[in-house]
C-alpha cells in the first residue's frame, strides 16, 4: 500500500493555535528513539498562548490537510534582522514526506522577501532530524563569539528549561 500525503502551505491564523501543541507533541514522540532525550517525548510544550503569540507576530506558517487542519507548522519570529525558528513540527504520521523540509524553505522565502539578514535557530547537535537536517539545507553551526548575544540567550533558557547544553548548538542560514 502506498502512501500519500497531501498537503499546502499557508501562513498561520490565530485559529490554528490550538492545534499547534498537540502537533508538537506528536512530533516530539521521535525522541523516544533518543534514550539520553526520551524525556523530551513527555515534555512540555509551548502553550497555545504563546502560539497565538507568534502567529500574531507574522512569522509562522502550518501546512495544511485538504480540510484546512494543521498537520505541521513553523514558528518563528523576527529577532532583530533575523527570522528565528521557534519551533519546526510534523505530525508523526507524516514525517519523512518533506512537510517540514516545505516549511522551512517557505519561512526562508518569506525572511529574504523581507531582505532579513539570516534565519536563526538553536537545536540539537547529533539528532539526525536536528543540526544535521538544517546542515543540508545551508545552515551553519555557530561557536564563540559567532554565537552572538541574541542566541547565547536563548542557548541559556534552554538550559534552565532542562535541555543539555553539550548537545545543544546555535545555528544561522545567511540570506544576504
Amino acid at each position: 500500500m502506498t502512501v500519500r500525503a497531501i498537503w499546502l502551505i499557508r501562513v498561520a491564523e490565530a485559529r490554528d493555535a490550538e492545534a499547534l501543541p498537540t502537533l508538537e507533541n506528536s512530533a516530539g514522540a521521535l525522541f523516544r528513539s533518543f534514550p539520553s532525550l526520551e524525556w523530551l517525548a513527555d515534555g512540555e510544550d509551548l502553550s497555545v498562548g504563546r502560539y497565538r503569540e507568534l502567529i500574531a507576530a507574522g512569522a509562522s506558517w502550518v501546512a495544511i490537510d485538504p480540510d484546512d487542519r494543521p498537520i505541521a507548522f513553523l514558528s518563528g519570529s523576527i529577532e532583530e534582522n533575523d527570522l528565528h525558528i521557534w519551533e519546526l513540527g510534523v505530525r508523526r504520521d507524516l514525517q519523512r514526506f518533506g512537510i517540514g523540509r516545505n516549511l522551512l524553505l517557505a519561512a526562508i522565502r518569506d525572511a529574504r522577501c523581507r531582505r532579513l539578514a539570516a534565519v536563526t535557530l538553536t537545536t540539537f547537535r547529533d539528532v539526525p532530524w536536528n543540526a544535521p537536517f538544517y546542515a543540508r539545507l545551508g545552515f551553519e553551526s555557530l561557536a564563540g563569539e559567532a554565537i552572538g548575544d541574541r542566541l547565547e540567550r536563548i542557548l541559556r533558557a534552554d538550559a534552565r528549561r532542562g535541555l543539555p547544553m553539550h548537545a545543544r548548538c546555535a545555528m544561522r542560514l545567511r540570506l544576504s
